[in-house]
C-alpha cells in the first residue's frame, strides 16, 4: 500500500544556505567552513551522539586470522581480518570479512556492506547450491565480474542491536572515570555502527587488494541510517548506499510518516542519541532534517532506494531528501535530481550525483537493486 500524501502534515524545511546567524552561504568555501560544521555539530550533539575521547590512549590492531585465494572457484581471495582495540578501560573487537577479484592488476575498489548477517559464521561463505552467492543471498559473482570487490561490517560486534546499557562492547573503553552510560550528546547505537565502518575503512587503507579511495558504503534499514551518518563524517567514503532507511537516515522527521522519532524512541530508545528523544512529536523544532545530512556528503555521490509498499521507510519522504539536498550538490558544482517528482516505479537514476529508485514490494533488497546499486558505484568510481 502506498503512502497517502494527503495525510502528510504540512512542515517547512531548515534552510541549507543560511546560518545560524542568518548569513546566506554563497560558495563552496563557506559551506565547507562555515555551514557545514555548524550541521554537523547539531546532527552530532541532537541526532546520533558525538564520540567522545577515549578514556585513555586508544591501541589498534589489524590480525588476518585467514585468507583463501581460491575462493568462489579461484575467482576470488577471501580474507577474515580482526580490528582489535584496547585500552586501559578494557578490550574490543571486531571480524570484517573482506573479498577481492583475483587477477587485477590494480587494487579493487571496495563495496562495503553494514550488515545484520553475522561475519563469525557462514553467511558470507559461498552457497553450495547457488552459483557466484553467498549463503545470505548477496550476488558476490556479479558484484566481482562488475571489478569490485566486497567487504562486511557486522553491526553487533562493537554495540548490540538494541543495546539498552552500554556496558559491554566499545563504549566502556571510552567512559570518563565515574561513568558508566553515554551522556546525553554522546553516541548511541546507530553512530556506534557508523565508527565500526571508519575502522573498517582504516584497515582496506592497509590492504594492497583494495583501492581505499574508492569504497562506496552501503546499508538497508538500520544500516542505511548508519552508512549515511558514517559518510558524512568521514569524508573517506568515496560513495553512500543507503536502501529503505527511513527515519534517522533518508526520510524527513517532519513528514512525521511511517518511522517516526516517537515509535523510534519507544522501540529503540538508544539508537540515537538521547537528546533526540527532547524532539518527540516537536520534531518541527529540530534545527535539522534528513536533507541536511545528504547535503553533508556532498560533492561525493549518495544512492537512496525506496520499495513501494514500505510505508515505514517512506520512500517519498527519502526521494524528497534526495531533491533537497541538490541545492548544496548544486553549489558544489555537481549534478543532482531536476525532477522535484519521483521517477516511475523501477526507474533508476544513475548519472546525477544524487541517484535513487523505487520498485514494487517492501522492506528487502532484491537483485534488481543490487544491479542498479552496482550500476550507481560503477558510473561514478569506475571498476
Amino acid at each position: 500500500m502506498c503512502i497517502n500524501e494527503a495525510q502528510v502534515p504540512p512542515y517547512d524545511l531548515p534552510p541549507l544556505l543560511l546560518t545560524a546567524e542568518g548569513r546566506r552561504i554563497t560558495t563552496p568555501e563557506e559551506w565547507f567552513n562555515i555551514r557545514r560544521p555548524q550541521i554537523m555539530g547539531l546532527f552530532g550533539n541532537l541526532i546520533y551522539g558525538t564520540v567522545p575521547e577515549p578514556a585513555s590512549p586508544l591501541r589498534r590492531t589489524f590480525t588476518v586470522d585467514q585468507t583463501d585465494r581460491h575462493f568462489l572457484q579461484d575467482t576470488a581471495t577471501r580474507k577474515v581480518v580482526r580490528v582489535g582495540f584496547a585500552n586501559d578501560r578494557g578490550q574490543a573487537e571486531m571480524q570484517l570479512v573482506v573479498i577481492t577479484p583475483n587477477g587485477r592488476d590494480t587494487p579493487a575498489p571496495i563495496l562495503m556492506l553494514n550488515t545484520f548477517d553475522s561475519t563469525h559464521g557462514d553467511a558470507f561463505d559461498a552457497a553450495p547450491d547457488r552459483p557466484g552467492r553467498l549463503r545470505n543471498g548477496i550476488p558476490l559473482g556479479d558484484i566481482l565480474r562488475r571489478g569490485w570487490g566486497f567487504a562486511a561490517v557486522y553491526q553487533q560486534d562493537l554495540v548490540g542491536h538494541n543495546e539498552v546499557t552500554f556496558s559491554k562492547g566499545i563504549h566502556p573503553l571510552f567512559y570518563r572515570p565515574g561513568q558508566s552510560f553515554p551522556k546525553a550528546h554522546e553516541w548511541g547505537v546507530i553512530a556506534a555502527v557508523a565508527w565500526g565502518s571508519s575502522r573498517a575503512l582504516d584497515y582496506l587503507a592497509t590492504d594492497a587488494d583494495c583501492d581505499a579511495r574508492r569504497v562506496a558504503l552501503m546499508g538497508h534499514s538500520k544500516m542505511g541510517k548508519a552508512t549515511l551518518w558514517a559518510a558524512a563524517q568521514d569524508q573517506r567514503f568515496a560513495l553512500a548506499i543507503a536502501a529503505q532507511s527511513g527515519c534517522g537516515g533518508a526520510a524527513l522527521w517532519r513528514r512525521k510518516t511511517g518511522e517516526t522519532l516517537a515509535k523510534m524512541a519507544t522501540r529503540f530508545p538508544y539508537w540515537l542519541c538521547r537528546n533526540a528523544g527532547k524532539y518527540v512529536n516537536n520534531e518541527d523544532d529540530l534545527p535539522v532534517d534528513q536533507h541536511m545530512l545528504l547535503a553533508c556528503i556532498a560533492p561525493r555521490p549518495v544512492y537512496l532506494a525506496g520499495g513501494q509498499e514500505d510505508r515505514w521507510a517512506d520512500p517519498l519522504g527519502q526521494y524528497e531528501t534526495a531533491w533537497q539536498a541538490g541545492e548544496v550538490y548544486r553549489l558544489l558544482g555537481k549534478s543532482a535530481l531536476t525532477d522535484r517528482r519521483p521517477p516511475p516505479l523501477d526507474q533508476a537514476i544513475i548519472d546525477s550525483a544524487v541517484g535513487f529508485h523505487n520498485r514494487p514490494g517492501g522492506h528487502s533488497v532484491q537483485d534488481d537493486d543490487w544491479n542498479h546499486f552496482l550500476d550507481f558505484a560503477t558510473h561514478h568510481l569506475g571498476r
